[in-house]
């Protein structure tokens, strides 16, 4: 495939969707608080339920997964901190910094993207590397925005038994294991797959809003080592860990490196603003926001750069 028709199948429906409800956001006052709610509590959870209860993966893929995410999030980590404190960043903005390179946005644009480039498998290992990624973010995540701050980081941490998603997994693979999943043709999981189909857009929506409440001024500037560790060197260390943990399915494998090279995750925004504390000039929530436009508005480029790669199976 061309890089243009790869970008008209796999990036365009991304980007138009969230395009529209950016320019919605720009020209109307909407709050995404709702749309979030629905999503977190509802769609996200029909989702999950819905793709692990009727598409297969063996225990050696689903542990293969958790294995590649939580290495992926230690090295980014890792880097981050790094960088962050060889260019002498100091808290709250050292928190951001690597909130920003550490962690993809694999929900709401890694989900549908990954939907489109490589179908069903795609989406399904899409939505466990999200709930995984989760889990993550609602205690490292938490404890990294907030070590700055005066309050107790790990008080915060049971945040984590909130998320749906959590137990919409756990709770699904208990069913399969005990093989009481009800039948596709059910009333039950037809219901189950029409929130769950309905989360995709609905997620690309609150993106795009989301985005429109960026103010973008000199920040920018401030953003550019973070953006480019994030679309640059996160795909590198993505392919090294997929192949240095092998994975059977290559389609598993080429999702997982692309969802690895998504642009920053919207939910730090949420974690610094309720748990960094404050700083002088720049915020932590300003440093956050402005990533989150720049890599989303640059992965447009490299994340089609990096679908051909895979599609054409030139790496894993």
């Amino acid at each position: 495939m061309s890089l243009l028709s790869i970008f008209a199948t796999a990036i365009l429906p991304v980007v138009a969707v969230a395009g529209a409800s950016y320019l919605l956001g720009r020209f109307r006052d909407v709050d995404p608080g709702a749309l979030n709610t629905v999503t977190v509590y509802v769609l996200a959870p029909a989702l999950v339920v819905y793709s692990f209860a009727t598409t297969p993966f063996p225990a050696a893929t689903l542990a293969r997964v958790v294995v590649a995410v939580t290495a992926f999030s230690a090295a980014m980590i890792a880097v981050a901190e790094s960088v962050g404190r060889l260019q002498g960043q100091t808290e709250p903005l050292l928190g951001a910094f690597v909130l920003v390179v550490a962690f993809p946005n694999v929900g709401n644009f890694g989900i549908p993207l990954s939907e489109f480039a490589f179908g069903a498998t795609g989406r399904s290992t899409a939505i466990l590397v999200t709930a995984l990624q989760g889990v993550l973010l609602y205690t490292v995540g938490v404890y990294i925005a907030a070590r700055g701050d005066d309050g107790s980081p790990l008080s915060s941490m049971k945040r984590v038994f909130s998320i749906p998603l959590v137990y919409a997994v756990v709770g699904t693979l208990a069913a399969r294991w005990l093989g009481v999943v009800p039948p596709e043709s059910s009333a039950a999981m037809q219901t189950i797959e029409m929130l769950g189909n309905a989360s995709i857009p609905v997620m690309l929506l609150i993106l795009g809003i989301r985005l429109s409440n960026v103010r973008v001024d000199e920040t920018v500037r401030r953003v550019g080592v973070a953006s480019v560790a994030k679309l640059a060197v996160a795909p590198l260390v993505g392919v090294g860990i997929a192949l240095a943990v092998g994975f059977r399915d290559p389609v598993v494998a080429r999702t997982f490196v692309l969802l690895a090279a998504a642009p920053t995750a919207v939910t730090p925004v949420i974690l610094v603003g309720a748990f960094s504390g404050e700083s002088d000039g720049l915020s932590a929530g300003q440093f956050v926001s402005t990533s989150v436009l720049v890599t989303t508005l640059g992965s447009v480029v490299t994340v089609t750069l990096l679908v051909a790669l895979l599609q054409s199976g030139a790496i894993v």
